[in-house]
C-alpha cells in the first residue's frame, strides 16, 4: 500500500511539474516578447510607400495648411486608381505622412500606414454610406458604439458629448476614429481653418500620422511600426489587419521604398 501511495503521489507530483513548467515558459515568452511585437506573423513593417510631392510647406506646431502640401496630381489619380481609395482621401494620407515626416524624420512613416488605418477604421470615410466634400469633411458624422465596458473598453464621458453626442460614455469620432480623450492632446488643425476637426479627413489624417510618430518611433522597422499601430488600438488582430492593407496598398501602387 505505502508503495502504490508514493508511486501515485509520486505521479501527481510530476504531472505538477509539467504544468508548471509550461506555464512558466508561456509567461517567459511573453515578458521576453520583443516589445511592439505582435507575433510570428508580422516579422516585419509593411513596405513603406511615398508618394510624389510638388511642394511640401514647411511643419509647424501651430496650424499649417495641408492644401499646401501639393501632391503631384497624377501620381495622385494613378494612385488613387491602382488603390482603390478615394482621391481626396488619398491626398489627406499622402500629405499627412509627408508632413509628419518633415516634423520628425526619424519617424519614416509611409501613406499607406495612415491609409490603412483609415480604410480600417471607416472604409476612408464611407461607413454608412458617408462620403468626402472637396474640402474633405465628412458627409455625416462617423460615431462609433458606445464605449460602456460591454463589447469595449469602458471610457465615462471625457468632451461633455461635444465631438460625440454622449454625454455618459465616450466614443471614437470621424475617419480615423479618434476618442475625444486622445484628439484633445492629439488633435491637429491640418488645413488653416483654426479648428482641429476629427470629421475632417485632412486634420484627422495629419493627427494620425502625427500620433502614430511618437516616442521616437522608426516606422521602417518591426518593433517601431507595430508599437505604433498598437498604441492606436491595442490589438493583435487590429495590427494584422493593419498590417496586410498597407502591404496591400504599397503593392498595388508600385510606391514601396
Amino acid at each position: 500500500m505505502r508503495t502504490a501511495k508514493s508511486m501515485l503521489r509520486l505521479k501527481r507530483l510530476a504531472v505538477f511539474c509539467l504544468v508548471a513548467t509550461c506555464v512558466i515558459t508561456g509567461l517567459l515568452l511573453w515578458v521576453l516578447r520583443p516589445h511592439g511585437t505582435a507575433g510570428p506573423w508580422a516579422p516585419s513593417a509593411p513596405p513603406r510607400a511615398g508618394a510624389k510631392v510638388a511642394t511640401l510647406s514647411a511643419f509647424s506646431s501651430r496650424a499649417v495648411d495641408i492644401t499646401d502640401s501639393t501632391i503631384d496630381a497624377e501620381w495622385l489619380t494613378r494612385t488613387a486608381v491602382q488603390t482603390g481609395i478615394p482621391a481626396r482621401a488619398l491626398q489627406a494620407y499622402a500629405a499627412a505622412a509627408e508632413l509628419a515626416n518633415a516634423a520628425t524624420p526619424g519617424c519614416r512613416i509611409g501613406w499607406n500606414t495612415v491609409a490603412a488605418i483609415g480604410f480600417v477604421e471607416s472604409a476612408h470615410g464611407s461607413h454608412g454610406g458617408g462620403t468626402l466634400s472637396d474640402t474633405g469633411q465628412v458627409s455625416r458624422p462617423i460615431i462609433g458604439p458606445s464605449l460602456d465596458g460591454g463589447s469595449f473598453a469602458a471610457i465615462p464621458d471625457t468632451d461633455d458629448g461635444v465631438l460625440d453626442g454622449d454625454a455618459r460614455w465616450d466614443r471614437a469620432v470621424g475617419p480615423m476614429q479618434f476618442i475625444p480623450s486622445t484628439w484633445e492632446q492629439a488633435g491637429r488643425d491640418a488645413n488653416g481653418d483654426g479648428v482641429a476637426d476629427p470629421l475632417n479627413i485632412d486634420d484627422a489624417a495629419l493627427s494620425a500620422a502625427t500620433y502614430l510618430c511618437k516616442a521616437d518611433r522608426d516606422l521602417t522597422t518591426a518593433g517601431g511600426w507595430t508599437g505604433a499601430v498598437l498604441s492606436y488600438n491595442q490589438s493583435d488582430s487590429y495590427v494584422r489587419q493593419v498590417r496586410d492593407r498597407a502591404t496591400a496598398y504599397a503593392e498595388q501602387s508600385g510606391s514601396a521604398g
